[in-house]
């Protein structure tokens, strides 16, 4: 991914001193170099430092491990160490993945909201990729699902408890980030995104999530399968690893998405007008609703009307995800983290 990834990076026309860190998680597919050739070529702002990633110590989620040893290059917010010295610790972090593409603009215009706003932290939830018939089936769905478990109005109120943010692109101011405990007060987080907006809320940060335009997933997910082991590999440990309410989120999804097709089926079965109206106004209201993230996703209108397949598919990925869980522990990109013991 860092061909169509890092060189946005590396040209970014942000006005101020900006460093570039790459934490090389202990991979084998050549990332250190790849970087290093990438970051040689003319027309860069930057050289970007290459860190080779230790192994995570107990109790550590190996992305955040990442993330601590890359911010501890540069400030003292991250694993506890203090940066080297004659590097100027900076006001704002940008964590970004290496499946992120930017635009030239990115990083400036991260840095001009947060100040405008009087944000500690701006979070865009990258726009995903819809090629293929299961990027377009899932992904808008996705999204959807994402913005009625965290609404993004309530995210973005200073008085509201509700916390969540995307972790392809974060900005953090770095004193809010130190002030919430650096990123070892969430070491063990397997969504490590949402627990670091409820650490930085909670500690009186102002907060703000949005979806991007131009900041963009270049990653692929071509099958059922890919985007089946994205969705499973946390949606137990968004509901807690708590049965009562797995039942509860199958039993939702459930009624919510399949009730108004049960009711205008059974209405017109039966010869009941007022129970067809029911699943015919039901219908209509969460197609509407569904309706501006399909047009976000630049797709066609009548997608609309893949919204009760694609629950039923994401009720079955959370049903797999606890399956998992209860016989092998979470997993993800080669490690565990453990199963339950109960």
């Amino acid at each position: 991914m860092l061909g169509a990834s890092l060189p946005s990076l590396l040209v970014q026309d942000y006005p101020g001193p900006m460093q570039l860190v790459l934490v090389d998680d202990r991979s084998t597919d050549e990332t250190a170099e790849v970087a290093r050739r990438l970051g040689a070529q003319p027309g860069g702002r930057v050289v970007p430092v290459v860190l080779a990633g230790e192994e995570p110590p107990p109790g550590w989620s190996g992305k955040l491990w990442a993330l601590a040893q890359g911010v501890g290059a540069v400030s003292s917010a991250g694993s506890g160490a203090e940066p080297p010295a004659g590097l100027p610790a900076p006001e704002f972090l940008l964590l970004t993945d290496a499946d992120i593409a930017h635009p030239r603009s990115s990083l400036r215009q991260l840095v001009a909201w947060a100040e405008a706003a009087r944000l500690d932290q701006v979070s865009l939830m990258a726009r995903l990729r819809v090629r293929t018939a299961w990027e377009r089936l899932l992904i808008p769905a996705f999204v959807y699902f994402f913005a009625e478990l965290y609404p993004f109005r309530w995210v973005n109120r200073h008085g509201r408890k509700t916390a969540a943010a995307a972790g392809g692109c974060v900005l953090v101011r770095r004193q809010a980030l130190e002030r919430a405990g650096g990123i070892s007060a969430i070491h063990g987080a397997v969504i490590d995104d949402v627990a670091l907006a409820k650490a930085l809320k909670a500690s009186g940060s102002a907060i703000w999530i949005g979806l991007a335009d131009e900041v963009c997933s270049v990653r692929p997910y071509p099958g059922l399968g890919d985007l089946w082991d994205m969705v499973a590999r946390s949606a137990y440990t968004q509901l807690g690893f708590s049965f009562v309410l797995l039942l509860g989120t199958v039993a939702g999804l459930a009624i919510t998405f399949l009730g108004p097709i049960a009711a205008l089926v059974g209405g017109l079965v039966a010869g009941a007008p007022a129970v067809t109206l029911v699943g015919v106004v039901s219908l209509l209201v969460m197609e509407l609703t569904y309706l501006p993230m399909i047009h976000y996703h630049r797709l066609g209108s009548w997608r609309a009307v893949g919204l009760p397949v694609a629950a039923c598919l994401y009720g079955a990925m959370t049903v797999t995800s606890a399956w998992r869980h209860y016989r092998e522990g979470v997993a993800w990109k080669g490690r565990r983290y453990g199963a339950a013991t109960g």
